[in-house]
């Protein structure tokens, strides 16, 4: 079994950061550990506050997993201060796993802003070098990239630039096109390879971004190409949102175990 690490924020409604990621690490077959960075009030209405845990908390979350487990893959969501990137880091710099997958997660489905703006140019410059793959959707690529991003075509141009900026591969996801469609656009630097897909009229998708980057760290950790992991991602993302839990008065989450119920025999269509 492989393990896995999550450095996220804490969701208290369950459907998104660092408890959608152990959901999602389990349902692929890997043990899930963490570090949270911060701790929101939040629940699938928006986000009221939030609560950054030190730098040096932080670190020594980091120091205490990998001094004593080994760590196949990492999985980095929402920081929202510098400070806090600056130890993410400095931790992944000091122990090297070999695979690290950044949500840069910036705005909460509700329009809360979970990344302070000045912390953008840090995490550009701290982290997205030591990326092996990056996730941004449309708004937080145009935050990197520092242009307007609209169509395919501007997808990709994003893409190229996120790798030029030092991560080693990108997927740019597209939910947001006006065309009804939810392609995403993975970009490994050489290659450029478009993942078509449907998108699903619900309003129930509190925590997609953190499940997919979440799922893709797991098949990554198993053994998957990028492109067979991407794929594999965006099939398991989409059939839970298809399942999604309609919790709440809000957004609420996709269902991540949904394989599982489906084997069992307790999904109900």
């Amino acid at each position: 079994m492989k393990h896995l690490l999550t450095i996220a924020g804490s969701d208290s409604s369950g459907g998104a950061g660092i408890q959608a990621d152990l959901k999602t690490f389990a349902a692929h077959g890997t043990f899930g550990m963490s570090v949270i960075t911060a701790v929101t009030a939040q629940n699938t209405c928006g986000v009221t506050l939030i609560q950054d845990i030190t730098p040096e908390m932080i670190a020594a979350q980091i120091d205490a997993v990998f001094s004593d487990i080994h760590v196949d893959a990492v999985k980095v969501g929402m920081i929202s201060r510098s400070p806090s990137i600056r130890a993410i880091a400095e931790g992944l710099r000091k122990w090297k796993p070999a695979i690290v997958v950044l949500d840069p997660v910036m705005v909460s489905k509700s329009g809360f802003q979970l990344l302070q703006q000045e912390a953008c140019d840090t995490l550009i410059q701290e982290l997205l070098p030591l990326a092996t793959l990056v996730t941004p959707n449309m708004p937080e690529a145009e935050a990197i990239c520092g242009f307007p991003i609209t169509s395919e075509k501007e997808m990709a141009v994003a893409a190229q630039r996120i790798v030029a900026l030092g991560a080693n591969a990108v997927m740019v996801k597209g939910s947001r096109l006006a065309n009804g469609q939810s392609n995403d656009y993975l970009y490994d630097g050489t290659k450029g390879t478009w993942l078509s897909g449907k998108r699903i009229e619900t309003k129930n998708t509190h925590g997609t971004g953190c499940t997919l980057s979440s799922a893709l760290a797991a098949n990554l950790a198993n053994g998957m190409s990028i492109e067979e992991a991407a794929r594999s991602s965006k099939a398991y993302v989409t059939k839970a949102i298809a399942h999604s839990l309609p919790l709440g008065n809000g957004c609420g989450p996709t269902h991540h175990f949904v394989d599982l119920y489906e084997k069992s025999g307790l999904l109900r269509s």
